[in-house]
């Protein structure tokens, strides 16, 4: 197990709402600031390196899922052969070939990490281009209507209240990480004791099995198993609360944002560039979490290498396996049915990347100097229900090792 953290076998889906608002957010800024003919071609480039960027991640996912399927269908089949038939040779064969499917994938996952690292960095040049174009069309703007002072009060206010949030979620979220590490120390004390614990450990890379498996075997120490379980369990609930209230003050934010560039477009203004601000925000999530993806797959590898290194290597294991056969059976059986709900997470992560890649950069096709005020405001008004109706909790609460 890890020694910090451990995540949900949903993890990944947490890369679902930052996705889905990218292509809004770009759209937002592609009519915001498309009547500006060097700041359309700008925005215009970005928001296609994003949906090949895009294209390439839901490729990645592609990976993960085929893997967790190599592992649901095959590796895990033919270590169960290998154990019951007592030839640990076969099972070193099996898993120094899993260990190269997972090796693919954190070279794949890494490039990618790269890649939004030089695509955020590109974004915030654009942003920085724009704020130069609006320096130089402000000196327009000789004095603020009402409206517009009312608008920027409301904005920083908003603003205010969306940063203490996140600092709340960042304190939580130290918490969580403690209560994480705390609850760690804990099972792998009593895995030393238990071998069928232990075989699981390394089996299952999600903490909740391994629980359960405190639950079922050691019900002398299940007391501070479930003491810690159910802290976790709380805050992590409050996190999501946390999360919830931070993604409706940044949706209410967006809203009086776009409110306030309409009425500098309006005045002949360029507005500021909020939009292209929230993209690098996102894509800094999802690069984060492709992180947290590539130090996932790592694990996996070095717990693999010590299931072939210390569970069939040597002579004496040989003996050995009759004894461990049954509970390397079960942790099988339990490790299978977590890798395929892992895998279904990446397979429904993918298929968000593949539909933002396909569909979602559609506007692009469109003229923003075109539109009527009308229709301005009607895809306005389309993209704001839409990221009104984003999931911000892109996955559930159980628990995996890092």
């Amino acid at each position: 197990m890890a020694d910090s953290k451990v995540w949900s076998p949903e993890f990944v889906q947490d890369l679902l709402p930052s996705a889905q608002r990218t292509a809004l957010l770009y759209h937002l800024s592609y009519l915001c600031l498309g009547g500006f003919p060097k700041l359309e071609y700008m925005i215009r480039e970005r928001a296609l390196e994003t949906q090949m960027l895009f294209g390439s991640s839901e490729t990645v996912l592609l990976k993960c899922v085929c893997t967790s399927c190599n592992l649901v269908c095959s590796l895990f089949p033919m270590l169960r052969n290998a154990v019951q038939k007592n030839k640990p040779v076969l099972a070193v064969k099996y898993l120094e070939k899993a260990r190269t499917w997972i090796n693919d994938i954190i070279r794949a996952v890494d490039d990618m990490v790269k890649r939004y690292d030089q695509q955020n960095k590109s974004v915030a040049s654009c942003t920085s281009d724009v704020i130069q174009e609006q320096k130089e069309t402000e000196v327009k703007l000789t004095q603020h209507s009402e409206e517009m002072k009312s608008l920027e009060e409301a904005v920083a206010k908003l603003e205010e209240e969306l940063r203490k949030t996140a600092q709340n979620v960042e304190e939580i979220e130290k918490k969580i990480d403690g209560i994480n590490s705390e609850l760690q120390d804990h099972i792998k004390e009593l895995s030393r004791n238990n071998i069928g614990m232990s075989i699981l450990a390394v089996l299952v890379p999600f903490i909740g099995p391994l629980i359960q498996s405190i639950y079922d075997t050691s019900p002398g120490v299940a007391a501070q198993t479930q003491y810690l379980n159910a802290e976790l369990s709380r805050l992590t609930s409050e996190k999501s609360n946390l999360r919830n209230r931070e993604w409706n003050i940044q949706v209410k934010l967006t809203d009086l944002q776009l409110k306030l560039a309409i009425s500098k477009i309006q005045m002949g203004v360029i507005p500021s560039p909020v939009h292209l601000n929230d993209v690098q925000k996102c894509l800094s999530r999802i690069q984060k979490i492709l992180v947290q993806l590539k130090m996932f797959w790592e694990k996996v590898g070095v717990a693999l290498d010590t299931l072939k290194d210390k569970t069939f290597a040597g002579d004496a294991l040989i003996e050995e396996l009759d004894d461990l056969k049954e509970e390397f059976l079960t942790s099988i059986k339990t490790a299978g049915m977590y890798w395929k709900t892992f895998g279904e997470c990446c397979q429904r992560a993918q298929g968000i990347f593949s539909i933002q890649n396909k569909d979602a950069y559609q506007f692009l096709e469109i003229n923003p100097s075109s539109l009527s005020e009308d229709e301005r405001m009607e895809h306005y008004e389309c993209i704001m229900e839409k990221l009104k109706n984003i999931n911000p909790q892109g996955s559930t609460t159980a628990t995996i090792t890092e």
